[in-house]
């Protein structure tokens, strides 16, 4: 088994050791009370601040912002709370953010493995919360996430509901492993030498997010992603372009609002027109964060498995080490 399949096979346990680091945490003034929560962090790092953001916002009574950029937006002051999410530690744009919200004096919380951010952390004396390194950052989502919600909950912005939804979710891929891999194969098949093109409805943009960057990152393809109902007011009129090269893979649940799955089957058939491939993928949960986590599970295993049908390495990032290196330089 390759490396990123042994990340994905222990995901579960990753989110039993990430719920018992969240309860360990403890922010030296969880009296603080922010009228703003910006999370700032970038790839396999952020991804968990947008999905997090969409779990909580019918219940979180402060808005939150998501940053993937070295800029903050003028909203940031000392009343806002900045989570600072880089798993290395040394993600050139959170390092930039980060300085700019020293300047502005907000609250911070760090959540990292350690490098650039954690010597901050110490140095100012801010919250943080250590979790284990050495792995892509990509492949510890279970880590960051689970985090975010545990920070939240500590300043008291959100309830503990999330505590027993992740037991339920990790109980739930454990059991259905074996028919989560299935599935996935035959999602990967689905795909294969194609275009993906993936559709959510609103409130799991973060999802549809975090399986695009995946198959981009483990298997080397080029897809993107959409949410409805936005699409249907733009993206839509853009399938009169549409080819059989084209895989919808539309993750779906039973949950979602009624117009919207209207909206879905409406648009299964101008998808018709156009390519015959069409995949629905329903999640299992009883709540959008089981849910979310089934969809997550189950499409890493699709970003593997099309990684070892197209004879590429998962795990290598060799253009972005590129890149990184090429900034070091400037």
């Amino acid at each position: 088994m390759s490396d990123m399949k042994q990340l994905v096979q222990n995901f579960p346990n990753q989110l039993k050791e990430a719920l018992t680091i969240g309860e360990k945490f403890q922010p030296q003034s969880a009296d603080f009370n922010p009228k703003s929560i910006l999370i700032t962090g970038l790839g396999g790092s952020g991804i968990g601040g947008t999905i997090v953001s969409e779990i909580v916002s019918a219940e979180c009574p402060v808005s939150i912002s998501v940053n993937k950029d070295y800029f903050l937006p003028a909203f940031v002051n000392e009343s806002t709370l900045v989570i600072v999410c880089s798993y290395s530690g040394n993600t050139e744009e959170t390092l930039y953010a980060m300085e700019e919200a020293i300047r502005r004096k907000a609250k911070i919380v760090c959540i990292t493995s350690g490098g650039k951010i954690a010597d901050m952390a110490k140095e100012h004396h801010f919250d943080i919360v250590l979790i284990p390194s050495g792995m892509p950052p990509r492949s510890c989502l279970g880590y960051s996430l689970t985090q975010l919600l545990f920070v939240l909950h500590k300043f008291r912005l959100t309830g503990d509901d999330f505590k027993s939804q992740l037991e339920f979710a990790i109980g739930l891929i454990t059991k259905e492993e074996e028919s989560i891999k299935k599935e996935a194969m035959v999602i990967t098949d689905f795909l294969y030498k194609k275009t993906p093109v993936i559709y959510a409805v609103d409130g799991y943009n973060g999802v549809a997010t975090r399986v695009r960057q995946q198959i981009n990152e483990n298997s080397k393809v080029l897809c993107w992603h959409h949410v409805i109902p936005e699409m249907n007011h733009n993206e839509l009129v853009g399938w009169a372009g549409g080819s059989d090269q084209i895989a919808v893979l539309l993750m779906r649940n039973k949950s979602d609002f009624s117009r919207s799955q209207a909206r879905i089957e409406i648009n299964k058939k101008v998808f018709a027109k156009y390519t015959p491939h069409v995949y629905e993928l329903w999640s299992k949960g009883n709540s959008q964060l089981e849910q979310s986590i089934y969809l997550i599970h189950l499409t890493d295993w699709v970003s593997c498995y099309l990684a070892d049908k197209n004879s590429v390495d998962a795990s290598e990032i060799n253009v972005i080490n590129d890149l990184k290196g090429a900034l070091a330089k400037i």
